[in-house]
């Protein structure tokens, strides 16, 4: 019998990881397949390294942070994917959150205004052998008119209202989840349902995320 404590601690890690996410209102069976399969930790870097399977925000470069993993579920539970939808991200940050969308749907393109970021996260995506993801570098506030419409869209900075060029480029029919507000301090995900009579919002819950930014960032 293997008593390995690393591979005993590994699988009880993943059990608490998954329990985090059941508690905070994580439930749907495809989403938390996905979360289990994509492991955080190759995707923080550094001092933080260490802290990947909690369920808290964490600091990564060009002064963004990677989501609470509860927060990734949510929101991609939110946009109740389909296997043949096209999934726009804005911010990919990390690439934890895109790397979750690409267990779900056909295609994902994310964008980043940090050119750092969109290439370390490509080279995640590479050694996770994640071959449906589209990374730019570019100025996601104007989306990605060339491959629009978009099936599904999630913003992962917060803005004062949801983009305008972003409502155009969502499919009718379509879902976007994003944090709306106008400061640190009051933010709110809602959830944006595209439909012949126009546009159905639902506010699901409040959050903190760094504002959707226009331009490019100094390190491009």
């Amino acid at each position: 019998m293997n008593h390995d404590p690393d591979m005993v601690s590994d699988a009880e890690r993943k059990m608490q990881f998954l329990y985090a996410l059941r508690s905070k209102g994580v439930t749907d069976k495809t989403v938390l397949e996905a979360m289990e399969a994509i492991d955080r930790g190759p995707f923080i870097r550094g001092l933080f390294a260490g802290r990947a399977y909690e369920d808290m925000p964490l600091p990564i470069a060009c002064g963004q942070t990677i989501s609470q993993p509860s927060v990734v579920g949510l929101m991609t539970q939110a946009l109740q994917i389909t296997p043949r939808d096209k999934v726009l991200e804005i911010g990919t940050g990390s690439g934890y959150q895109a790397a979750i969308l690409s267990k779900l749907a056909r295609r994902v393109y994310t964008i980043d205004r940090h050119r750092r970021l969109v290439q370390e996260a490509r080279t995640v995506f590479e050694a996770l052998d994640l071959n449906n993801i589209t990374a730019i570098t570019a100025d996601g506030s104007f989306g990605l008119p060339e491959q629009a419409p978009f099936d599904r869209i999630i913003v992962t900075a917060a803005a004062e209202d949801p983009p305008g060029p972003l409502l155009a480029q969502l499919k009718e029919g379509g879902i976007m989840v994003l944090p709306v507000g106008q400061s640190d301090a009051v933010q709110h995900l809602i959830r944006v349902r595209k439909t012949a009579d126009g546009l159905e919002y639902d506010e699901m819950r409040a959050v903190r995320f760094v504002p959707l930014l226009e331009g490019l960032g100094k390190d491009t």
